[in-house]
């Protein structure tokens, strides 16, 4: 069946002299003007999509920084547009190029629509698996092979005939997408040709609600999940008419099973906002109407403070930015991008990465866990003083100072118990003394027990070391007199502790070393 002229119907004409396209020139200027240059596009043209049954032309563009789970947001300009015009007026591409989401844009040709609308009146374009909506849905499927779409995480937005064409797609392929958004567009099925088409946009007549869902739920057999929809609309739009929001509302409410009345309404950046949630609280429809706007996409401010798009033909300036609130709705602005790597130089390289984790418990055991005594008492000891049979001496205070030997007449000091060795005391001999960190890393006893030159039983650490002359009264161990005082309470002997060589042991336990 041949598809219908659009110049075919006299009330075509106004509609034609609201939509007419300029040719290639950026503004309502004089055609004799040279047209200004067109700036860098960052779309790219990908052919060979598949059989292509609607003859539509595939643009894609995908930033370099992108989301973990890629999503996809499928973007239908309006009529008298091409993808790259829509693009860079509705500021697309920024906003993937900002939040890391990747962007697919179809465009008309004019050989299927000369004023390069998508025929959403059409029921061989709109129907699934044929037209238009076919070579779409063949675009979705080369960009989730080629660059890994998270398939729940499909979106799609449209502008006039691209908002209609947003709902065709909503309504033959609801399983593809998790959300979409319309914009100045009408609701699907109301229309089946050119005449039907005329009438929808400028007189739309009221449906029930029941109606309207039962046009969506004809177009496929899809039972599951209906996607989330955002409605925006102009009141001052002459072109398409504003009752057609409150149209495609009751159509997604249907699908929802929600009620007419809005659930919460408020003002978003000075517009009224409603809003419909379901079961769960998340918000499934909601609908912006944009005072005073005529046909159009509206642009402003974000609440980043950031300006996405650039005013011209059917993009017009509101003080609100309609791409970026839909770009939230949808949920693809959730994302921080991840901090540049650190500056690594070859010197790092040569340095292994210590985990302090993993290093401290060591480190610690380290700190705690005296010398074992093994360690300094291990030291080889002369032949010939080994064999000497071993010469009791006085203990000394201090090493500079020899201490003087008992007197004959004392009777010798009852033997003290022993150390926990049953072995005697090993001879240490001056030449074989441990170094004095050494000596600070052994029990206290130990310590006592190598610091002369002959072995010594010990029975407790002496607290205090006492500077005697040979006129003084020799040095023994016998308990003073009972009606001396008792001496003080001994104090434990503070450790020296080489840091340099605990870390060390610490880093050689830990296996960094």
């Amino acid at each position: 069946m041949p598809k219908e002229l659009p110049l075919s119907l006299a009330e075509n004409v106004e509609y034609l002299r609201r939509l007419r396209e300029l040719n290639g020139m950026n503004a309502f200027a004089d055609f004799h003007r040279a047209p200004r240059p067109a700036p860098e596009c960052p779309l790219i043209e990908v052919e060979n999509f598949g059989s292509n049954p609607g003859r539509l032309k595939m643009f894609a563009h995908v930033p370099a920084q992108r989301q973990p789970l890629l999503p996809l947001v499928v973007v239908l300009h309006g009529c008298g547009q091409g993808a790259a015009d829509y693009d860079l007026g509705a500021g697309w591409s920024t906003l993937a190029k900002h939040f890391g989401f990747a962007l697919l844009l179809p465009e008309q040709q004019r050989i299927n629509n000369p004023q390069r609308c998508f025929n959403w009146f059409q029921s061989e374009d709109i129907t699934r698996g044929q037209g238009e909506v076919a070579s779409i849905r063949e675009m979705i499927a080369r960009m989730v092979a080629d660059y890994a779409i998270d398939h729940r995480r499909i979106f799609i937005t449209g502008l006039s005939a691209g908002g209609a064409m947003t709902m065709a797609m909503l309504a033959a392929h609801p399983e593809l997408f998790a959300a979409g958004a319309v914009i100045a567009g009408l609701p699907f099925g109301t229309a089946r040709s050119m005449r039907d088409a005329i009438m929808q946009m400028r007189m739309p007549p009221a449906r029930p609600a029941g109606e309207l869902g039962d046009l969506v739920r004809r177009a496929s057999a899809h039972r599951g999940k209906w996607p989330k929809l955002s409605v925006w609309h102009g009141t001052a739009d002459y072109t398409v008419h504003p009752d057609n929001a409150g149209e495609i509302v009751k159509q997604w409410l249907d699908l929802h099973h929600l009620p007419l009345a809005p659930m919460a309404a408020a003002n978003v950046d000075g517009y009224p906002h409603e809003q419909w949630w379901n079961a769960d609280g998340e918000t499934v429809v909601e609908s912006f109407t944009i005072t005073n706007m005529a046909h159009g996409t509206p642009l402003g401010i974000a609440a980043n403070d950031k300006r996405y798009g650039k005013a011209g033909p059917f993009l017009l300036e509101a003080g609100i930015s309609s791409s970026y609130h839909i770009a939230k709705f949808f949920g693809v602005t959730d994302w921080i991008r991840q901090p540049k790597p650190a500056v690594t130089s070859p010197s790092t390289k040569l340095i292994p990465e210590v985990s302090p984790i993993s290093a401290l418990p060591a480190l610690t055991r380290m700190l705690r866990r005296p010398e074992p005594a093994a360690e300094v008492a291990a030291a080889p000891e002369p032949p010939a003083r080994a064999a000497k049979p071993a010469q009791a001496r006085p203990a000394r205070a201090k090493p500079v100072r020899p201490m003087p030997v008992a007197a004959p007449n004392k009777p010798p000091k009852p033997a003290a118990e022993p150390l926990a060795s049953a072995q005697p005391a090993p001879v240490v001999s001056r030449a074989a003394e441990p170094k004095p960190i050494e000596r600070a890393l052994l029990d206290p006893q130990m310590a006592a027990a190598i610091s002369v030159d002959t072995p010594v039983e010990v029975k407790r650490p002496v607290a205090k070391a006492v500077d005697m002359t040979p006129a003084d009264t020799p040095f023994t161990d016998a308990k003073p007199a009972a009606a001396a005082p008792s001496p003080p309470a001994p104090k434990p002997r503070r450790r020296v502790i080489d840091v340099a060589a605990v870390i060390d042991r610490a880093l050689h336990a830990a296996g960094l070393k």
